[in-house]
């Protein structure tokens, strides 16, 4: 791209970036006053000073579902959002607007960035702006992940309101009632949401509902556990309220659960970035090579550089999307992710990709179906079987495809440096201004006749020969030797330029990496079980505490802990609604096939002492070690914790800096070594032909 073009490029974005913000403050000038008055109805009697702000945000809110795209990931972080501000539509669109507002700043900042590094690459500019929405998205869901932990923390100073309402009251309905009158905080809205159930006319009914759209696990279990309290009523055990004594086992908890997170946030910060980051440097690194190492062109210019740079977003990508999967503790997400998947659902219901991807799917009952169903269910996978294998052949037709057009942008790469590369008749490692100029004076006039003659089969050197006296004035006063030994490097540059064509082996290789993206899906969902498996212990103990909230309440059985375990599991869930579904059918049979679907001895253990109730003693007595050892269990649930935030840290430092590391080796130390040695080498040869 020549300077002139870049330049009209520049005008052509900035001219667009202008009329997108006159339009906007057109828009926001004439914006429909029906809009504005609902907006003001939903705050209406504010004296905040920050009332034209979030003012200010329900207008842009109004706008960007109007925009096609960014309505996509509006509706996205609202879905979430709605999760954490229950009933609350202003609050709701507020979030979800600054948090698509500061997504937006934050792409335009870093396309201008991006736009001014890469603007003689049109290849690498093109993908990098492609990248920056994935990039972006991925912050913004780190956002409403920061808002998931505030809730969380905010529950622990909601618990201990709520032991001194229940002291004062001694009904729970009423304390839950007096600790949601806090309007500041988020998590009030869940109090005042789990009171109304409680006094709803079917509060199990409406409980089941709130469990599907609770923003994590223990706001469900003081949920649940207060419902139980409020049928069956408190009891005193050791002199002590029963349910204050659950209600501190869910605070215990959770603060496990915090600092784990937090742990998590310390060890995983700018990981993400660092993964992505070698590609925003990519461009970066090479200007500085070429304008400190003027040898390094040939490398950075040709073939060997582009392909490097590809490898490096592929690895960028693959590694920043693993470090996600790593480090992700969002509860809110599953919820969203579980409900639907409209794209895949809109693609399969269409009867020719319906017929098209059946085929690949294995038959019902095969060996083959039953192993992916298992993995889908063992990596908690929102994914259908349809969707998955409708996500593998797309990936499998996206890999091949860039692929091909990777291989044809390498080729052309090389071609146009063909046409830029400085001839000369001798290799050195620096050149004079003056020899470079005479070197590319040269290499234009060659490229001359290169186009003339170019994808010619049957070229020949005394053609050329005669095409530079009859058509260059250059060559009109050359000497013979002159001609001869130009036409020869005009030559040898046609036969490299000839072969620059797609190579049968190219189509195989991309033909092999379609196969990997077909590939990858499964991948990820056995990287995710990988990780599941980290985290056995972790919920085993979460078991363990929630038996121990219900072993001392009254008409509680064995059932309805299997319930309340299935309600709460992650990594357990496949195996544990198995059980729950056949339990009518034979308990003990139930629990005993239970036990042959896992491996862990820490669960079996548990699912022992279910069966040891059922038939032969009092579910208090099954579990009486939890209560006798729980302070053993406490250490032990830490000392797991530490274990696995070690673990996860061990393989997220690897994947994060794994593309740092390669951009520095790979891209810029290597091929410094590699000509250098190649250099001496040559200079080496020359100084002994001479001798």
């Amino acid at each position: 791209m020549d300077e002139q073009k870049l330049k009209m490029l520049i005008y052509v974005v900035l001219g667009i970036l202008g009329l997108l913000i006159v339009a906007y403050i057109i828009i926001i000038k004439f914006t429909d006053k029906s809009d504005l008055k609902y907006a003001r109805k939903l705050r209406e009697g504010t004296k905040s000073s920050d009332a034209s702000k979030e003012l200010f945000y329900q207008k842009l809110y109004m706008q960007y579902i109007k925009i096609p795209l960014v309505k996509r990931y509006l509706i996205k972080f609202r879905r979430r959002l709605e999760i954490i501000n229950i009933d609350d539509e202003f609050q709701t669109r507020l979030q979800a607007s600054q948090i698509v507002t500061k997504g937006l700043l934050a792409f335009i900042i870093v396309t201008f960035i991006v736009v001014w590094f890469t603007r003689t690459n049109l290849l690498l500019m093109t993908i990098l702006i492609f990248y920056e929405f994935i990039l972006i998205e991925s912050i913004m869901d780190g956002m409403v992940d920061k808002m998931d932990n505030k809730i969380l923390k905010q529950q622990v100073d909601l618990f201990a309101e709520m032991r001194h309402a229940y002291h004062e009251f001694n009904m729970v309905e009423e304390a839950i009632y007096q600790v949601s009158q806090d309007d500041e905080r988020e998590v009030s809205r869940q109090a005042e949401k789990i009171y109304e159930i409680l006094i709803s006319d079917d509060p199990e009914a409406e409980l089941e509902k709130y469990y599907d759209i609770a923003p994590n696990s223990f706001l469900k279990e003081f949920a649940g556990v207060s419902y139980l309290t409020k049928e069956f009523g408190d009891r005193k055990v050791n002199g002590a309220s029963l349910y204050l004594r659950n209600l501190n086992n869910i605070t215990q908890e959770m603060q496990v659960e915090i600092l784990k997170r937090e742990a998590l946030d310390y060890v995983f910060q700018s990981l993400s970035i660092i993964a992505a980051l070698p590609i925003l440097f990519i461009e970066p690194v090479k200007q500085w090579c070429l304008s400190q190492f003027t040898f390094t062109q040939p490398f950075y210019n040709g073939k060997a550089g582009l392909i490097i740079q590809f490898l490096l977003i592929v690895i960028s990508t693959i590694s920043y999307m693993l470090v996600r999967k790593v480090k992700d503790n969002s509860s809110t997400n599953a919820h969203v992710t579980n409900t639907e998947n409209p794209i895949q659902a809109k693609l399969y219901a269409k009867p020719p990709i319906k017929k098209f991807v059946d085929l690949f799917i294995p038959k019902k009952g095969t060996k083959e179906y039953q192993k992916v169903t298992k993995l889908l269910r063992d990596s908690a996978s929102p994914l259908k079987i349809e969707w998955l294998y409708l996500n593998r052949i797309v990936f499998a037709v996206l890999a091949g495809v860039i692929s091909i057009f990777a291989f044809i942008a390498i080729h052309n790469a090389a071609i146009k440096w063909i046409y830029e590369e400085p001839t000369t008749d001798y290799n050195l490692i620096t050149m004079s201004q003056k020899e470079q100029d005479t070197a590319m004076d040269k290499t234009l006039r060659q490229n001359h006749f290169l186009d003339m003659f170019r994808y010619q089969p049957n070229v020949t050197i005394e053609k050329i020969q005669a095409a530079m006296k009859k058509s260059h004035e250059y060559y009109v006063d050359a000497t013979d030797e002159q001609i001869e030994e130009e036409s020869q490097q005009i030559y040898d540059k046609l036969q490299k330029i000839n072969k620059e064509n797609l190579q049968w082996f190219e189509v195989l290789v991309a033909l092999t990496i379609a196969i990997l993206g077909y590939m990858a899906p499964i991948g990820i969902l056995f990287f995710q079980y990988k990780l599941r498996q980290l985290e056995m212990e972790d919920e085993v103990m979460q078991f363990q505490t929630i038996i121990l909230m219900l072993m001392r309440i009254e008409r509680v059985n064995v059932e309805m802990i299997l319930e309340w375990l299935e309600r709460y599991a992650n990594i357990f869930k496949g195996p544990i609604s198995k059980c729950v579904n056949n339990y009518e059918s034979g308990s003990w049979e139930a629990l005993e096939q239970l036990k042959n679907d896992v491996s862990y001895m820490e669960f079996i253990r548990i699912v022992e002492s279910l069966q040891a109730a059922v038939e032969k003693i009092p579910i208090k007595d099954a579990f009486d070690e939890l209560e006798t050892e729980r302070e053993y269990y406490r250490e032990k649930r830490k000392a797991s914790n530490e274990r696995l935030i070690s673990r996860k840290g061990m393989i997220g430092k690897v994947l994060g800096f794994a593309p740092m590391v390669c951009l520095f080796i790979g891209y810029l130390i290597a091929p410094l070594v590699y000509i250098g040695l190649t250099s001496m080498g040559s200079t080496f040869n020359t100084m002994t032909e001479m001798m």
